[in-house]
């Protein structure tokens, strides 16, 4: 019984821990918008420190706002947020 209950108190650890790291990735991207041809460099927090997985993230929320998403040029934890802000401008954590 005590096994199983370590067991479960290590996997509610576990699932707590990859929470808190998960709501620390950022990605920088590249989007456009159409008529008249609009570009921007942002910053956006996503759920995933998987490049895959926040590319179709910040594909979807940009596409909610009327923007369509280039590239996603990195994902990052809290350290790289400092040196992107002044690039980002107002795009920067905006999404």
């Amino acid at each position: 019984m005590k096994q199983i209950l370590s067991s479960l108190a290590l996997g509610a650890l576990i699932s707590l821990g990859s929470a808190a790291s998960a709501a620390e990735c950022y990605a920088d991207y590249k989007a456009k918008q159409d008529n008249p041809l609009r570009l921007h460099y942002g910053v956006m927090q996503v759920s995933a420190c998987d490049k895959g997985q926040a590319k179709q993230e910040v594909g979807q929320r940009l596409q909610a706002s009327g923007w369509t998403l280039l590239n996603v040029l990195s994902v990052f934890g809290p350290e790289g947020l400092d040196q992107r802000k002044a690039n980002a401008g107002k795009f920067y954590l905006r999404f």
